[in-house]
């Protein structure tokens, strides 16, 4: 019986060195140490010995457990060394090389676009306002001196959610829900989405952005509407900017006019930019209509003002030479990292 420990002794030793991996070594523990394993198996023949021999091959027996089990806590420290160095050497990084360019986003041109006149406005004094987007038709329409039988009011033009109540086709409820609460003066521009309901193509779309603004105050002329536009404009396309004012129509205000700025590439000569006209039409403006002053309680007689409202997307393409909106909603990389 004891050559067979020694045996075992030998057989473990050898086994516990050629163990390559955790896996490995566990297969020798239970060879060895297992209910079934080789040493157990030795021991429980110790019945048949006699009481003299008993002693010498249990404290043999328990010795070779001892060196097993001290053998497998050193090979398991062994290989979690040798499992480390091997991740770190796959791992290792040489700070030597140059760092990997990370690829940053860039600003969407319509915001830029967007803070840039913000910035021009807030410059002359003007606050910033919004309003709901889904609005009543008295604020979109009503309010703005546009009856129930006016075209601008067919379906065909605007998402209605109800018969009161529809998506707005325009910023101009907000100036509307301003003159309602605030006493003049009031300097405002609203900036914000609006709906219509245009098909698809690559100079309209149903979500658009417009910028409206409103002056209101004793004495207020077109000459100051004229002057805050010229100012705009050059603030953004340049001071050697040339505008023009056109006479034009809209229900809310009168007198009303549409304003251009000649070509930025052609310089009014005519081209392909301006469809050989000469001039780009920017936004349309004019003195705010009595009626609409009255409708949100100011007194015509009193108080003036004028409102103009530009198409963000419009200003965006003219100033970039943009020739298709859907480019601004499509998230093109290659568009976008050119600004």
């Amino acid at each position: 019986m004891k050559e067979q420990l020694e045996e075992i002794r030998r057989a473990a030793k050898r086994d516990l060195r050629a163990a390559a991996d955790r896996r490995a070594l566990d297969e020798v523990r239970v060879r060895y140490l297992g209910k079934k394993g080789a040493l157990t198996a030795i021991l429980r023949q110790m019945g048949s010995l006699s009481a003299q021999e008993r002693p010498a091959v249990g404290r043999m027996a328990n010795e070779i457990r001892g060196q097993i089990e001290e053998g497998l806590k050193t090979r398991i420290g062994e290989l979690r060394a040798e499992e480390t160095a091997r991740r770190l050497e796959k791992e290792k990084i040489d700070v030597t090389l140059p760092g990997k360019r990370r690829e940053i986003g860039h600003r969407h041109p319509l915001s830029i676009e967007l803070e840039e006149i913000e910035e021009i406005f807030i410059g002359m004094g003007f606050q910033i306002v919004s309003g709901p987007e889904v609005e009543y038709d008295y604020y979109n329409f009503e309010a703005l001196n546009m009856p129930k039988d006016h075209p601008a009011r067919d379906t065909q033009d605007t998402f209605y959610v109800t018969d009161n109540i529809l998506l707005r086709t325009q910023t101009s409820p907000v100036q509307v829900r301003v003159m309602e609460k605030q006493k003049p003066p009031i300097r405002i521009i609203s900036p914000g989405r609006v709906y219509r309901s245009d098909a698809v193509d690559a100079t309209h779309s149903p979500v658009f952005h417009q910028i409206e603004g409103l002056v209101v105050d004793r004495g207020v002329t077109f000459s100051n509407l004229k002057s805050t536009l010229e100012t705009m404009i050059r603030r953004m396309y340049g001071e050697d900017s040339v505008v023009r004012f056109r006479p034009h129509h809209f229900p809310f205000t009168e007198p009303s006019a549409e304003v251009d700025v000649q070509c930025f590439e052609c310089h009014g000569k005519g081209c392909r930019l301006c469809k050989g006209e000469g001039w780009i039409e920017l936004l349309g403006c004019g003195m705010v209509h009595p009626k609409v002053l009255s409708n949100c309680g100011i007194d015509p007689e009193i108080y003036t003002g004028f409102a103009f409202g530009m198409g963000l997307e419009r200003l965006v393409m003219r100033k970039y030479q943009i020739d298709d909106m859907r480019l601004f909603h499509e998230n093109d990389v290659r568009f976008l990292s050119q600004f």
